[in-house]
């Protein structure tokens, strides 16, 4: 069973889940037959600091906040039990496989880059949610676009857990003929990786 505490935003491999509240959108026991939301914050950032940053793109400010902490805000909002991976691993391959080994006995994952703090708890819920219909592997879909979080079952542990290099999970969606789910969440696409994606989520973030 999940630990229901819920770390700092700087704890290597935390696991938590935002305390359950009369105005949390999952029920008290649900969450640990929910994936887990894995957040990836592992990267160095360099398109970021290459674009002129002057510091790593999961601290800059947006709107008062650093990238991170939105980012985080959405997923204890969601209620779903989640694992921070914030060590030094050298690609999203290695990050994504040392966030499955740590929570391997999970019924699932939602694979959650750290760069996406516009996305809506909503979403997250909605993808934890999702009825799989004996699929692997789905994949949030705004406007065409292909988003995050990816939601993995169960059974792709083994093929997540030998993950490595900078591909990510790629080949294991390619594998799994992943289904898709129409979202309305500009957010699951807007990732911070240049000075300039970071000035767009600002101007986003004014007018939502």
């Amino acid at each position: 069973m999940w630990e229901s505490t819920a770390p700092t935003a700087s704890t290597t491999g935390a696991l938590g889940c935002a305390p359950y509240a009369p105005h949390s959108p999952v029920a008290p026991g649900q969450a640990q037959l929910l994936p887990v939301v894995l957040v990836l914050a592992s990267g160095r950032g360099a398109r970021f600091t290459a674009s002129g940053g002057s510091t790593h793109k999961l601290q800059a400010d947006l709107g008062g906040k650093t990238v991170l902490q939105r980012t985080l805000d959405a997923v204890r909002a969601s209620g779903l039990y989640w694992h921070l991976e914030d060590g030094g691993h050298p690609g999203m391959g290695d990050s994504i496989a040392a966030a499955v080994r740590a929570t391997r006995n999970a019924p699932g994952w939602m694979v959650l880059p750290a760069d996406l703090p516009l996305v809506q708890p909503h979403t997250l819920l909605q993808v934890a949610q999702e009825p799989l219909g004996g699929a692997a592997v789905l994949v949030p879909v705004f406007k065409g676009q292909r988003g995050h979080p990816v939601r993995f079952a169960a059974a792709c542990r083994v093929a997540l857990e030998t993950l490595e290099g900078n591909t990510g999970a790629a080949h294991v969606v390619r594998a799994q003929a992943a289904i898709k789910m129409i979202v309305n969440d500009g957010g699951c696409v807007m990732d911070i990786d240049t000075v300039d994606d970071l000035q767009r989520a600002r101007a986003w973030l004014q007018r939502r």
